[in-house]
């Protein structure tokens, strides 16, 4: 048997019967004044920080050690057991509770029938709201859901919140300039949640958003049609169309001097190597799904003519640890996620498993030791956990906000077309100065927006002789027209205008289809 789950079988003890009480709130805003963070990884709970280490306190700890989310589980749990190894005062007593094995109302309810002064977990945002709607206000729990709807009541969420890392990358956004930009995002409840998120927060930040658009995870044919609206291709396959039939008839009917037809058939040859013509409205992507439906959209993308090379790709957390970030399209894209694990955390955690911590580990390690210094505060837990000068542990700077929701400082990954760099790590160290604006909404919910595209001028995108730009600058160019002036083709979104070559003897050269198949695996059908 591991030594750290020895030492658990020893430290699970069975706890004293007590009433559980009401369910009252006693989470409010913290009046003390922001100072420095309590830092964790290297905390030492003596007597003289934390008051007398053999005082009895009672955590109890509900994962799913057994099923099919043992992993997950497992992983956190030997993060909590690096921490009480390594800081546990004698007197704490932990009682852990397979919510995986047994119903999460009969693990709640064992759990509280111990008079736990401290809960951790559960999971998933499921338990979480079950724990919260049971359990006395009174008594905090730590859990490891990221949904913002499962929190609240004393239960506090330890994970990395989506309202954070959306944010975090608007700002990297805002630095490198590069709106106005659209969102595509999961059409699922939490998907238009992250986007009304984004929406707001590029409201607070002053970015401009022009368009939303929503696809069905994990569906191809909702991916693609997503990707179609997100390229316009419609519009600029039209034009490109356009604009090869007006170098083709160039070519086969004026006469050219020998200068003027290498530049037309040099620029067809070009064209026909495309299937769309025409600069994209927007300067930007932000992606708010999971790392397999973003590679997929992004070889979509590349097939209708919009790659990370002309538009910058950004994403969230969500792409952590996924094969997107060795993928050579993504090149260049960036994303916010958690500060790397830090040198003291990685080497306890190698130690013991053989292995480097995965993040959820590292939640579980700092969890474990915030429990442990509320629990031997001399102040209480519940004054602990209101600390608005947060904590500095393995996984960064981090604190909780009255409603069960925290705040953490997260840096900036930039992906390399085969791996992936930091370019940014967390920059503040304190939350004197706040992380985030404080005016992003977390309960909007975005609606579908339609990218509105501008006319699309062919005569922007090919250099034909100027004595021929009045006659092929018309939509019929065969035909008289009462005015001199230039009347350019212009092609519309939804609405794209009728081309007609009405010359009698035009006779178009062939024009090569272009062939094309989905980067990864998926054909897509022409």
């Amino acid at each position: 048997m591991h030594i750290i789950t020895k030492l658990f079988c020893f430290l699970s003890l069975v706890g004293l019967l007590a009433g559980c009480g009401g369910r009252e709130s006693v989470w409010v805003e913290n009046a003390a004044p922001v100072g420095t963070p309590a830092s964790l990884q290297y905390g030492s709970f003596s007597a003289g920080m934390y008051g007398t280490p053999d005082e009895t306190h009672r955590v109890a700890v509900l994962l799913p050690t057994s099923g099919p989310s043992a992993e997950i589980g497992k992983t956190i749990r030997t993060g909590i057991e690096a921490a009480a190894m390594r800081f546990a005062p004698t007197g704490l007593q932990i009682n852990f509770y397979d919510t995986g094995a047994t119903d999460i109302v009969q693990s709640i309810e064992f759990a509280l029938s111990e008079s736990p002064e401290v809960i951790i977990g559960p999971v998933f945002a499921g338990d979480a709201r079950m724990l919260r709607d049971n359990k006395p206000g009174r008594i905090p729990a730590l859990s490891f859901t990221s949904d913002a709807t499962a929190v609240g009541n004393g239960v506090f969420s330890v994970a990395l919140l989506p309202s954070n890392t959306i944010e975090a990358i608007l700002q990297e956004m805002s630095t490198d300039d590069v709106a106005p930009f659209i969102i595509i995002a999961p059409d699922s409840g939490s998907g238009q949640i992250m986007a009304g998120t984004a929406k707001s927060a590029a409201a607070a930040l002053g970015i401009e958003n022009i368009g939303v658009i929503y696809y069905t995870e994990r569906n191809t044919d909702s991916i693609k049609n997503a990707a179609i609206n997100a390229s316009l291709y419609t519009t600029r396959s039209e034009a490109s169309m356009q604009a090869k039939e007006i170098l083709s008839a160039i070519v086969n009917n004026e006469y050219l001097t020998r200068e003027e037809k290498e530049s037309v058939t040099k620029q067809l040859d070009n064209i026909n190597r495309t299937d769309t013509l025409g600069n994209m409205p927007y300067k930007s992507i932000l992606f708010l799904g999971g790392g397999d439906d973003t590679k997929s959209l992004v070889s979509f993308l590349r097939y209708y003519g919009v790659d990370a090379k002309d538009t910058k790709f950004y994403g969230t957390s969500m792409w952590q640890d996924t094969s997107l970030v060795s993928d050579i399209a993504m090149n260049g894209a960036k994303f916010a996620t958690m500060p790397d694990s830090t040198e003291d955390f990685t080497y306890i955690h190698e130690s013991a498993t053989g292995a480097k911590p995965s993040r959820m580990a590292a939640l579980g390690y700092d969890t474990m030791l915030v429990a442990i210094g509320g629990l031997y505060s001399p102040t209480g837990i519940n004054t602990y956990l209101s600390n608005q000068s947060g904590y500095n542990g393995t996984s960064g700077l981090f604190r909780f906000r009255p409603n069960g929701l925290n705040e953490r400082a997260l840096q900036i990954v930039k992906l390399t077309g085969g791996g992936q760099t930091v370019i940014s790590r967390p920059a503040q160290t304190s939350f004197m100065k706040p992380l985030y604006s404080g005016k992003t909404s977390l309960n909007q919910i975005a609606t579908p927006k339609a990218i509105e595209q501008k006319k699309i001028n062919i005569m922007d995108y090919i250099d034909i002789p100027e004595r021929l730009i009045k006659k092929y600058g018309r939509k019929n160019y065969n035909e008289p027209t009462e005015s001199d002036g230039l009347i350019p083709i212009m092609i519309l979104e939804n609405n794209p205008q009728d081309f007609t070559i009405t010359a009698e003897d035009y006779k178009p050269i062939p024009l090569e289809t272009v062939s094309r198949t989905y980067i990864d695996s998926v054909e897509v059908a022409e």
